[in-house]
Parts: structure tokens; sequence; C-alpha cells
């Protein structure tokens, strides 16, 4: 049982455990962050789009009034 405890032959694979659960934990948080802002992004688009839309469709009927 002393050896298992002074035993240093697990130490290298906990430590690389460590090393793959940190970079794991940082692309967490990365795609997290990423997914927010392109959320986002995508919002700004759908809202200017519709503006957009909205003011050629007044264009749009405007002129056709014009023509009748």
């Amino acid at each position: 049982m002393r050896d298992f405890i002074r035993g240093e032959s697990g130490q290298g694979a906990i430590e690389y455990i460590l090393l793959v659960g940190g970079i794991i934990l940082g692309a967490i948080i990365v795609l997290s962050m990423y997914g927010r802002l392109t959320g986002t992004a995508v919002n700004r688009i759908n809202s200017t789009t519709d503006a957009a839309t909205s003011i050629t469709s007044s264009r749009i009927n405007a002129s056709l009034d014009k023509m009748i």
C-alpha cells in the first residue's frame, strides 16, 4: 500500500487528463461565446433585411398606385 501511495506511475496520465480537460473546457467556452456572437449578428442581419424589404415594398406599392 505504501508503494502505491508513494509511486508516481499514474502521475503522467493524470497530468494528460487534466490538460485535455482544460482544453475541452476552453473549447466549450469559446464555442459558447461564438454562438452568442453569431446569434447577435444573425438578428442584426434579419432586422436590416426586414427594414430594407419594408422600404422597397412601400416604394413598389407607391409606384404601382401612380400607374393606376
